[in-house]
């Protein structure tokens, strides 16, 4: 396909990207915590994908090239709007992630909102993490890449790919673990690592 656009065929880049539309996104939200941001990020990264994809090679996988150039593409934003690139832990600012979700009729409203709860939690904890460790932690556990595929796109070794996943853990247990203790029985934990 990329063949095909490279050779003019221009209407087709749509077709190639509608997979990873929804991952690109995502990665630019969880690093800029705003979805009209993101936004933008996410449709400045495909159109430097289209203008660059002449010099993709196919070393590696299309999605992990794209995730590349988002995270670029978020991290230049950043750098915009803070010279410094540090993250405060004070920073209770909250990125506006609201998926749209159906009500399930069966649940139990009281359990509906302690999941609320622990997701919200779980959201400003990862949103407090240090950048370099929140990207690693985005990568892994919640667009589930590999150790390789982290490790490209975000162009450190696998070794620093699982330390920066180790560290990030142990920082989320540290800040969660108190909180998610007492609001979960552990029977319903679902968390490994804490």
């Amino acid at each position: 396909m990329i063949a095909k656009i490279l050779t003019g065929q221009t209407e087709i880049f749509h077709e190639l990207i509608r997979p990873y539309e929804r991952s690109v996104y995502l990665m630019a939200l969880s690093l800029l915590h705003n979805e009209a941001e993101a936004e933008d990020a996410a449709q400045d990264a495909f159109l430097k994908a289209y203008r660059n994809l002449g010099s993709f090679r196919s070393e590696s996988r299309l999605s992990t090239w794209l995730i590349a150039i988002v995270l670029n593409e978020a991290r230049a934003r950043l750098r915009r709007k803070q010279p410094t690139l540090t993250d405060s832990i004070d920073d209770d600012s909250e990125g506006a992630i609201t998926p749209a979700q159906l009500t399930d009729w069966r649940e139990i409203p009281s359990d509906s909102l302690a999941r609320q709860e622990i997701r919200n939690l779980i959201r400003q904890a990862v949103s407090a993490l240090p950048l370099p460790y929140r990207e690693v932690f985005v990568l892994r556990e919640i667009e589930e890449r590999n150790v390789q595929e982290t490790a490209e796109t975000l162009g450190i070794t696998t070794a620093s790919v699982k330390m920066r996943l180790h560290r990030a853990r142990m920082m989320l247990q540290k800040q969660l673990a108190p909180q998610l203790k007492s609001a979960v029985p552990s029977s319903r934990r679902r968390f490994p690592w804490f």
